[in-house]
């Protein structure tokens, strides 16, 4: 699915498709944070370097693995942003938003062909 959205932000940006493009790296984005591995507090050691109090020394010694997420995580992702859009589109129509009611739902469109 990644690659799908990738292609189709490509596209979007090709034919110049601002709100498919919103919606489209707005997804992308909320899959890359769902991969990011939350950071921990940084383990005192009082190994390291003189200039920095508690660096982590050697080559990679501050990288750390992201996590790996199964299509269904991804779709559920997506889902969820498609979700988001349609609330708040709802919320700003009570509000007398219409116009960015109007579009939140046409970002929602953009993203539910994905799920298809």
């Amino acid at each position: 699915m990644r690659t799908k959205l990738r292609e189709g932000l490509t596209a979007a940006l090709k034919d110049r498709d601002r709100v498919a493009a919103s919606a489209i790296r707005s997804a992308l984005a909320a899959i890359d944070n769902a991969e990011a591995v939350p950071a921990d507090p940084a383990p005192v050691s009082t190994a390291g370097n003189e200039h920095v109090a508690g660096a982590a020394i050697g080559l990679g010694a501050a990288e750390a693995e992201r996590r790996h997420l199964t299509e269904g995580d991804i779709r559920s992702i997506v889902a969820a942003e498609v979700r988001d859009r349609t609330d708040t589109a709802a919320e700003y129509e009570r509000h007398g938003r219409d116009d960015a009611a109007e579009r939140l739902r046409t970002e929602a469109a953009v993203l539910s062909r994905y799920l298809a």
